[in-house]
């Protein structure tokens, strides 16, 4: 058997604590848009139903009439309806993708200063094992 200590430490800060990060980001990023698609789905859903009631309450001319011109109010609430879902979901996919950049500006900038570190400590290492080999060589 080896005694050789695997360092947990860079994989942790390079790889698995972004994926994490980024996981975490993606999951949360669904969740909010399976909400805002089941929010809409129930209202869209109610508004129809509302609307299906409504016309089987008709029983004359004088009530299809009157069921008539409701359709467009209820045309125009469903317009406006559609159109603060879509800005929600856009809203919700800028969110992401500033969240997403920012995340990997952070992971970009660790790395690099991981590569630094571990760029110093073999140089130093380096530096302090040379003036040995030399003696012994």
């Amino acid at each position: 058997m080896s005694n050789f200590n695997f360092d947990t430490k860079q994989f942790e800060t390079m790889m698995f604590g972004p994926a994490r990060a980024y996981a975490a980001l993606s999951v949360d990023f669904t969740e909010k848009l399976v909400n805002a698609q089941l929010d809409a789905a129930k209202s869209y859903t109610d508004t129809n139903l509302s609307q299906l009631r409504s016309l089987m309450e008709v029983k004359d001319a004088e009530g299809l009439k009157s069921y008539m011109e409701g359709q467009q109010q209820v045309a125009t609430e469903l317009t406006e309806r559609l159109k603060a879902d879509t800005e929600k979901v856009v809203a919700l996919q800028q969110d992401f993708a500033k969240d997403s950049q920012k995340l990997t500006e952070e992971n970009v900038q660790k790395a690099q200063e991981g590569i630094k570190e571990t760029t110093e400590t073999a140089t130093k290492a380096v530096k302090e094992a040379a003036p040995k080999a030399a003696k012994t060589a």
